[in-house]
């Protein structure tokens, strides 16, 4: 498992039934691509955050495949409609086989 690593999200805490929401997230990571070196030389690992899910009451409503020319921290700003009261449940897949995940509940007003 990476060091430092922190997800963060910002969703809405309620919303009215079918309403369409802006969700935020970000993820400390520093993404390491593999094609640097250390100070002796050595090859330093690839460390990248490949995938980004976001579902929402077990359907998915975003999938990212993401690539090494990723930057660090990586930032998704993204609309989902929010058809009644759920929970919006945030993945983050590591190289490293680490899974980090966020959940945030939206009641319906």
């Amino acid at each position: 498992m990476a060091e430092g690593v922190r997800p963060r999200v910002k969703a809405p805490k309620s919303a009215s039934a079918g309403e369409v929401v802006v969700l935020k997230t970000l993820i400390s990571h520093k993404m390491e691509s593999g094609q640097r070196k250390d100070s002796d030389g050595n090859p330093i690992p690839r460390s990248i955050i490949n995938r980004f899910t976001c579902e929402f009451g077990g359907e998915m409503v975003v999938d990212v495949t993401m690539e090494p020319a990723i930057s660090t921290n990586p930032y998704f700003e993204f609309e989902a409609t929010v058809p009644q009261a759920g929970e919006f449940v945030f993945t983050w897949y590591d190289d490293d086989g680490s899974v980090y995940e966020d959940k945030q509940a939206v009641s319906v007003a």
